[in-house]
């Protein structure tokens, strides 16, 4: 296969997944920039803030477009270089959607666009990662955290179930976990601190009444 295979599959992936659904939901229906509220940021968790119908439409779109770039790289490709053509989709896919042209690099944080990428290369460890980001974001309330513990947890069980035909697969899974953990860098300084909104929160309200509260304290 072609070191033009390569380049192509990644170029076409990458704007694939750089569409900015969330922004684009927001914009056509309320005319709004969803980039100026809550967190700034344009994936499903900051639009469901606004709309939580658009919201569930920004995170299948978001979803949608990992998978569809995977889907046509294995229908383009066949051969033995099918499945690394398809995880080279994947990657780029959520590489597009992190870092889109069209919004000057910035994008959401890839989880979405990450489980929809690998749904058909690894679909064992996808359901198993589905499970778990529930758990977590259910018990604790805390979507940040279920995103987190999932990025780190795919490698890892990547690897165990064995869901890779070569080592460079499980390589292309570790550089899109550490991106993703990497964008959410922000929410585990937050976490850390105990400042990180809830799931049903408004962004900022937790840490809005942690100030009225030392404000108060000062005053008496």
């Amino acid at each position: 296969m072609s070191t033009f295979s390569y380049l192509g599959t990644a170029a076409a992936s990458y704007l694939m997944g750089s569409i900015p659904f969330g922004y684009v939901l927001v914009r056509l229906v309320t005319g709004e920039d969803v980039r100026a509220s809550g967190s700034g940021n344009i994936g499903a968790t900051n639009v469901a803030r606004r709309s939580p119908a658009l919201g569930i439409a920004t995170l299948l779109l978001d979803a949608a477009k990992g998978l569809a770039a995977v889907f046509f790289a294995g229908l383009v490709f066949s051969g033995v270089h099918r499945h690394l053509l398809m995880a080279t989709a994947a990657l780029f896919a959520v590489v597009g959607h992190l870092f889109p042209v069209w919004l000057k690099f910035r994008g959401g944080k890839g989880v979405a666009t990450s489980l929809g990428a690998f749904a058909m290369l690894t679909p064992k460890t996808i359901l198993c990662l589905l499970a778990l980001f529930l758990l977590l974001a259910v018990a604790f309330r805390y979507v940040s955290l279920g995103s987190i513990s999932v990025a780190a947890a795919f490698p890892v069980l990547a690897w165990a179930l064995g869901e890779y035909h070569e080592p460079l697969e499980i390589a292309m899974i570790a550089v899109v976990s550490a991106l993703v953990i990497w964008r959410h860098r922000q929410n585990i300084g937050r976490l850390a601190t105990g400042t990180e909104s809830k799931f049903g929160e408004k962004s900022g309200e937790k840490s809005e009444g942690t100030f009225r509260e030392k404000s108060g304290a000062e005053r008496r």
